[in-house]
């Protein structure tokens, strides 16, 4: 079973998250503004509608939750609010708060909850120094092609893990980057980094989940994620020039010994991103042909590090 334009689950699994996102009352006024500019980024009348209800006090976490009828939707919701509050690699206490608010409000068992959290720290708590060492990255350029194809064929599938996969992976890339140019990274120096360049955490993780919602997501029965594949045109062109343009101005960063400054590194950026998206017509044969080779086995495996990229 799948979602379609008729059924009204969508409008409330998107509504959670975008309470999710707003969780967290430490956020910076600049991952505000990314989430914030969803509605008119996707063009969606559903995402459009729901961020002015919430906004204007119209629609609330009860009523949303109230529109989930079946233990497989809230078990969804649930894992979605996880995603986009773990998105930065770590959870706030009031993130906590609200995440023990929801599972209450979603009538979901301390184990069911449980199995949700692993999963999804299992992808955005994964160690980044797992996998290929830094040593082998000869050729940034090569690399970071293969991350961009990867992420953008993780947007052709309709699985919520594929769509959490994508910054961890984006982190992996920098931490490779940055180490192949002598510097030790962690997870924090990272965030500061993408932070830095004007790219949201939490932004992403929604706009992953808000594409696939729009273009037919699919609901999870037995134990499964079912729905045809996000848009090629708009999810995979998204995550493949994100994932282009974030390596590209990490050689450059790295490279420069760190000298840029927030206003210079968004200048970079941009670019990078415009040209990265020219770049996804001539790859996406071969992003296609990725997306066949993935599963969900495979995607921890990489995000793990025991597969190469």
């Amino acid at each position: 079973m799948q979602l379609n334009e008729t059924e009204p689950t969508r409008e409330p699994l998107l509504a959670i998250c975008l309470f999710a996102a707003f969780a967290d009352g430490d956020k910076s006024d600049e991952e505000r503004g990314h989430i914030e500019s969803l509605a008119s980024e996707l063009g969606g009348g559903d995402v459009s509608a729901v961020s002015r209800r919430i906004l204007m006090g119209r629609l609330s976490m009860d009523a949303a939750v109230a529109e989930l009828k079946t233990r497989d939707e809230r078990m969804l919701a649930y894992e979605m609010a996880r995603a986009v509050c773990e998105a930065n690699g770590s959870i706030s206490v009031d993130e906590q708060a609200f995440l023990d608010d929801l599972r209450t409000k979603l009538a979901l068992g301390v184990a069911d909850a449980k199995t949700l959290d692993d999963e999804v720290d299992s992808v955005a708590l994964a160690p980044l120094d797992a996998g290929e060492p830094a040593s082998a990255v000869a050729d940034s350029n090569g690399m970071i092609l293969r991350y961009s194809i990867l992420n953008g064929a993780l947007e052709l599938l309709p699985e919520t893990l594929a769509t959490m996969a994508i910054l961890p992976l984006q982190m992996k890339m920098v931490w490779r980057i940055g180490k192949s140019h002598g510097f030790e990274l962690d997870r924090s120096s990272i965030k500061e980094f993408l932070a830095t360049a004007g790219i949201g955490f939490g932004s992403q993780v929604i706009e992953g989940f808000a594409r696939k919602l729009i273009g037919g997501f699919g609901k999870k029965l037995g134990g499964k994620l079912v729905g045809r594949i996000a848009n090629e045109a708009t999810g995979s062109a998204f995550s493949f020039a994100s994932t282009y343009a974030i390596g590209q101005l990490a050689v450059k960063y790295y490279a420069g010994g760190r000298k840029f400054g927030g206003s210079e590194m968004k200048a970079l950026y941009t670019p990078l991103v415009q040209e990265a998206g020219q770049l996804h017509t001539k790859y996406l044969p071969d992003i296609q042909q990725r997306a066949k080779t993935l599963d969900v086995t495979s995607i921890l495996n990489l995000v793990r590090g025991k597969a190469a990229v």
